[in-house]
């Protein structure tokens, strides 16, 4: 079983829960290192002074913070502790809002929240009433000398606590002044694009959408691993954005959807006794 991250309680109003979070995402990637060529010895960073050219040691490694260009003031460890926020053990639910009400911006890094051992029944009731009323819970909770805003909601078999990134985190949309206000859609448009959008509409499984760059790359690797010669793919040329015709468009586009998607079987007729 993995390792907690955190271990505490959720609070709502006079009611205490012992948890434990633990990861729920775990990400996937490709990652290389930096070789010498020709003889494949791995390439090492030293952090390195441009004043003197001298390696420095962790141990003569300080924080510091720029308050103008150039100008550093340096912070010490017990300075720090003094400004972290007080080291609570609870997921301190403030509200009860509607999910559909968070933007998925705000969303960050996502934990299951798992009950302590005798805390099954507090857990599965607060479980059972978010799911019946669908609401989540919007919570202050602090990992590792971080105070997070979060989003406390229940899933199927179990609660999921989310972090959230603060209102002044978010970049505003109103210093993109093109984005989309020129251009008033015409209702044969308008018609056109929202019947292709139903068209593709389905149930998201995520399951449909593995990653597909990560396994070609992989493969790739195996196969150069065994010896194998491999031919690189010659790269795509990006052709610039062209104006198309917004409505030929639209019209091959719902005609390519409707093809592809399986037709419905046609009910059959009964005769009325």
């Amino acid at each position: 079983m993995p390792r907690p991250v955190w271990g505490g309680a959720i609070s709502f109003g006079l009611v205490n829960v012992p948890v434990r979070l633990f990861t729920a995402v775990q990400k996937k990637t490709i990652r290389f290192h930096q070789l010498r060529k020709g003889d494949g010895c791995r390439i090492n960073f030293k952090k390195i002074c441009p004043l003197d050219g001298k390696e420095v040691g962790q141990e003569e490694i300080v924080k510091g913070y720029e308050v103008s260009p150039d100008r550093y003031i340096e912070i010490t460890a017990e300075e720090l502790e003094a400004v972290y926020p007080e080291k609570t053990r609870a997921i301190a639910i403030e509200d009860f809002v509607s999910l559909s009400r968070i933007d998925p911006l705000y969303f960050e890094n996502t934990y299951y929240v798992v009950p302590e051992p005798g805390a099954a029944k507090p857990y599965t009731l607060l479980l059972a009433a978010m799911r019946r009323t669908g609401k989540i819970g919007i919570a202050r909770v602090v990992i590792r000398n971080k105070e997070y805003l979060a989003a406390l909601r229940p899933l199927t078999k179990a609660l999921a606590l989310s972090t959230l990134y603060f209102a002044d985190e978010i970049v505003s949309q109103d210093q993109f002044e093109d984005a989309g206000e020129q251009y008033l859609p015409g209702r044969k448009e308008l018609d056109m694009a929202l019947a292709l959008i139903r068209s593709m509409t389905k149930d998201f499984s995520p399951e449909l959408y593995p990653d597909t760059y990560r396994e070609r790359v992989r493969e790739w690797m195996e196969d150069k691993a065994a010896g194998e010669a491999l031919e690189a793919r010659p790269a795509k040329q990006e052709e610039g954005a062209k104006v198309i015709d917004l409505m030929a468009a639209l019209e091959a586009s719902l005609k390519a959807a409707k093809a592809a998607s399986p037709a419905k079987p046609k009910r059959k007729k009964t005769s009325a006794r």
